[in-house]
């Protein structure tokens, strides 16, 4: 299952050491130390036991260099296989605090790096689809990343021959997280021309472009997405989540439902403690976001289909561009004061004046 490449061969004590790791890993062994300095070669000897024992394999290091320069090595000893790398994607991080005392809040802040999130998607794919893996990865791997069955539930399997219409497949990317983009085509992005659809996938550098006749899948072809240009055709592939972290529907409608039921909780125990201040920092925004549900819902019955909505018609655009004045004019008839502060300011001012 691994094929081990190096242009040298186990010498002095690296082959007693394998024979004894490999024996012991068989065995059960629970803890298991190998002892060397500073370039005596211990990558090499554990990429030897990870090609002996023949199973999918995670290395864990305490900080992000030393995972790239294993990772490093361990892609040049298994060129042929997966070797991932799998860290945290936040080059930034400065997490929301709010301060009762003087009504301060500090907004949450972030900066995710493109390349390790797709490192990261990679890692992901690479575990469901194969066996010959070899993940290196910080304690980021310690953390949750949402359910395993949710995950694989909602991937797409295609292939060529297929039946399946390009609107199903256009609801399906949707779900999955993927945004639809006809200019610029980048990572975690589709885009459709007539009966063909190209999808950037989130975890890989090129792109797949699925050509539609009727309802069936004709061709699928892989392609460099900056060029255009054809790198070879595919029977069959998977396409996977655009995100991490992917619900189905089915979990995230009563997951919304149980957050409102708390949040009505939280912020009648606020008032009947006195704490008026932090209950009113909880309503305004949770009747902000249950008008724009409320708005969402509404437009999705007019539609017919709520995920309609992110396949990027010319109908949905204008909609989407109609949303802010809707809601001012919304406000405005309703005269209520609470919604309009939830307003941007340009609105509030804009409101106040018909």
């Amino acid at each position: 299952m691994f094929e081990l490449v190096a242009p040298y061969q186990p010498a002095g004590d690296q082959p007693q050491a394998i024979t004894k790791l490999t024996e012991g890993l068989r065995s059960g062994a629970a803890h298991q130390t190998l002892l060397g300095v500073t370039g005596s070669g211990k990558t090499f000897t554990i990429a030897n036991v990870i090609k002996n024992i023949r199973k999918p394999t995670l290395v864990i290091s305490h900080n992000k260099t030393l995972a790239a320069q294993l990772y490093a090595e361990f892609k040049s000893f298994f060129p042929n296989n997966a070797v991932e790398y799998f860290v945290s994607y936040f080059d930034y991080y400065q997490p929301e605090a709010y301060i009762p005392r003087t009504d301060t809040y500090i907004e949450k802040d972030s900066s995710i790096n493109d390349e390790i999130e797709r490192l990261r998607l990679s890692t992901m794919s690479s575990l469901f689809s194969r066996r010959d893996v070899v993940v290196v990865a910080s304690v980021s791997c310690i953390y949750g990343i949402g359910s395993k069955e949710d995950y694989e539930a909602m991937v797409i399997p295609i292939r060529a021959g297929m039946d399946m219409t390009r609107e199903h497949l256009l609801h399906r990317l949707v779900d999955l997280q993927y945004t639809r983009n006809d200019i610029e085509f980048t990572r975690g992005q589709f885009r459709v021309r007539g009966d063909t659809v190209e999808v950037c996938p989130a975890g890989r550098e090129d792109a797949l472009r699925i050509e539609f006749f009727g309802e069936q899948i004709e061709r699928i072809t892989r392609f460099e997405p900056l060029t255009g240009h054809k790198i070879d055709s595919l029977e069959a592939v998977t396409i996977y989540p655009g995100k991490q972290f992917v619900t189905p529907a089915e979990k995230l409608r009563p997951a919304l439902l149980s957050i409102r039921e708390e949040l009505s909780e939280r912020i009648a125990w606020f008032e009947k403690h006195g704490k008026l201040l932090e209950a009113q920092r909880l309503r305004a925004p949770s009747a902000a976001s249950r008008r724009a549900g409320d708005g969402v819902r509404r437009r999705a019955d007019h539609e017919g289909d709520a995920r309609s909505t992110g396949i990027g018609s010319r109908r949905d655009a204008s909609a989407r561009q109609r949303v802010g004045g809707g809601r001012c004019e919304s406000a405005t008839r309703s005269a209520d004061p609470e919604a309009i502060q939830s307003l941007p300011r340009r609105l509030r001012l804009d409101a106040a004046t018909r």
